[in-house]
């Protein structure tokens, strides 16, 4: 793949992802249940273009290039393609102006930041299965953190004395607010289980999948971290009861933390210090 087609695609797929948002938006003037515009039933267009660009990017390309860039788009491809599986049992169309934008920057990012080579993967198909476990485990628990400021400005919302157009409009297109919480704590399960399978291949298979013994440093530091807030959110809503706010602070700081791990690092290497 040429490099001007490559950067050419990424543009595309960040444009449509932008109509798309703006389209949505616009869409949710229309009452509650009704059928979406023809814009909105494009979305899975979006999803098999971006998904084609990351399937080349992490399985057809040689050397195997991997960084924070290709991370983000990864995880916010899967992040729409969750919330458009989601939507056909549950309405989630106040998630799309949320999650479309966010997925139209992390789409142009690998682009402008192609990431260093990865010289152990070569011939590892196991490290790029790990890696996509790991993706999915980061997907699920971002569409968890977006749900979370979701409930924050919901509960803020129903509390308000008085009612914003933006906010009642993007309200009138999610579900009540115990149903979220429901979901919310399902999405956090099963990216617990993913990130359990994901720090516990790197922690037994880390000589064979990267090349080296595992190493106490800060990324695997904020990575056990964001696993015991996860844990202890999980245990403490199984025998505590845990909902609300303190549900919704407990799920911000794991992301948080996870954030930290694997893209803070990856920037600060990649773009702030310029080691490509």
């Amino acid at each position: 793949m040429s490099k001007a087609f490559y950067v050419a695609a990424h543009v595309a797929v960040a444009l449509l992802y932008l109509w798309l948002a703006r389209s949505v938006w616009t869409d949710l003037d229309r009452e509650r249940g009704a059928t979406a515009h023809t814009p909105a039933r494009a979305v899975p267009l979006a999803i098999a273009l971006h998904g084609s660009l990351l399937g080349w990017s992490l399985f057809g390309e040689e050397p195997f290039r991997f960084g924070f860039a290709l991370a983000l788009s990864a995880t916010f491809w899967l992040t729409v393609t969750i919330v458009w599986a989601e939507g056909f049992f549950i309405s989630l169309r106040g998630l799309y102006p949320l999650v479309l934008p966010l997925a139209a920057v992390s789409a142009l990012l690998p682009a402008l930041f192609p990431g260093s080579v990865v010289a152990v993967a070569s011939g590892k198909l196991a490290l790029r299965m790990h890696l996509l476990v790991a993706l999915l485990s980061y997907s699920l628990l971002t569409i968890a953190a977006l749900h979370a400021l979701l409930m924050a400005a919901l509960d803020r919302q129903l509390h308000a004395t008085t009612r914003d157009g933006v906010g009642s409009r993007l309200f009138r297109h999610v579900p009540p607010l115990l149903a979220m919480e429901k979901l919310l704590f399902q999405l956090i399960g099963i990216g617990f289980l993913l990130l359990t399978a994901t720090v516990l291949s790197g922690v037994v298979f880390s000589e064979y999948l990267f090349g080296r013994a595992l190493r106490f440093e800060h990324k695997t530091v904020w990575s056990f971290a964001a696993w015991l807030v996860f844990g202890g959110l999980l245990a403490g809503r199984r025998f505590f009861g845990w909902r609300g706010r303190v549900a919704l602070r407990w799920t911000l700081a794991g992301f948080v933390m996870l954030l930290l791990a694997y893209v803070g690092s990856s920037f600060v290497l990649e773009v702030i210090l310029q080691r490509l």
